[in-house]
């Protein structure tokens, strides 16, 4: 090649990469999403190895950060305005990777697995009622677009939290095998009916700075620290998580009539409603033909 040719010859345009900053604020909340599936994921691989003597509080401590990263990503997505049904979609099979079957499996290997295949319907039973629980409630948001005071059902990380806590708890103290596998079959089953029941749970989304809400932060903080400074941080869980799981009953049994009443009004509307749109539907076919 001449050297005239090799002048003439024009240099090739080197590609500039632009950052959509809109589509890069959408993948935020879904690496958060993913962030709790890899902790589940992790969880899982390890109760699927040979148990070691930390098996369990390193499980413990991947779903617990699972329900930390899912704390945040409905948050983040709210404050970046990125909020999309694949989101929606997305964290609730998240939540069933890490709040089902990782928390299914870690019972049933901790004190279901001596039952046989009973223990295995039990922990199966949990992850069952578990995705009905997710699959209700993104049916009742699609139909509620304002945000509600309470979850209708215990909310399924809660449950999962419960769980965790329960093995974590027993052992602390105890260790070693379950002596009452059956005892803690009726526990995980009555989770289970929990998350799909219409026991009312709730959201805390309502809470306002004020000096009252001020004081109860600071005297739960206070009960916190000083149950980890004397029992443990194991039993400081297990007493937190227990105390939210007899609140929602509590309310429920104190409000029974109330809400009872409610849900009667409720239906008495919506069957009103339908009445009417079918009604006015009626009528315009009449006035078509």
């Amino acid at each position: 090649m001449d050297k005239k040719q090799i002048k003439n010859k024009a240099p090739k345009k080197r590609r500039v990469l632009h950052l959509n900053l809109g589509k890069a604020l959408f993948v935020l909340p879904n690496l958060f999403t993913l962030s709790s599936v890899a902790c589940g994921f992790y969880a899982i691989t390890l109760l699927s190895a040979p148990l070691t003597a930390d098996t369990f509080k390193i499980c413990a401590l991947a779903i617990f950060m699972a329900a930390f990263f899912d704390m945040f990503d409905g948050r983040v997505a709210r404050m970046t305005k990125t909020q999309s049904a694949f989101g929606v979609e997305m964290d609730s099979l998240a939540d069933v990777i890490s709040f089902g079957v990782a928390p299914g499996l870690m019972v049933y290997r901790w004190g279901l697995s001596e039952l046989g295949i009973w223990g295995v319907l039990a922990a199966f039973a949990y992850v069952a009622c578990g995705a009905i629980r997710l699959a209700r409630f993104n049916v009742l948001a699609q139909h509620h677009s304002s945000p509600s005071n309470y979850f209708v059902g215990m909310p399924i990380p809660g449950a999962a939290t419960m769980v965790v806590s329960m093995v974590i708890f027993h052992q602390s103290y105890w260790g070693g095998t379950v002596e009452s596998p059956r005892s803690v079959a009726l526990i995980v089953l009555a989770v289970s009916l929990l998350m799909v029941s219409s026991v009312r749970y709730r959201t805390f989304k309502n809470l306002r700075p004020s000096p009252k809400v001020a004081f109860g932060l600071l005297l739960l903080v206070a009960i916190c620290v000083t149950l980890c400074l004397l029992k443990g941080v194991a039993t400081a869980v297990f007493t937190m998580v227990s105390s939210y799981f007899a609140m929602g009953l509590l309310e429920e049994m104190v409000y029974y009539k109330r809400r009872r009443l409610e849900r009667q009004e409720a239906r008495k509307q919506e069957a009103a409603a339908k009445e009417a749109n079918a009604t006015q539907a009626e009528g315009t076919a009449g006035e078509n033909n």
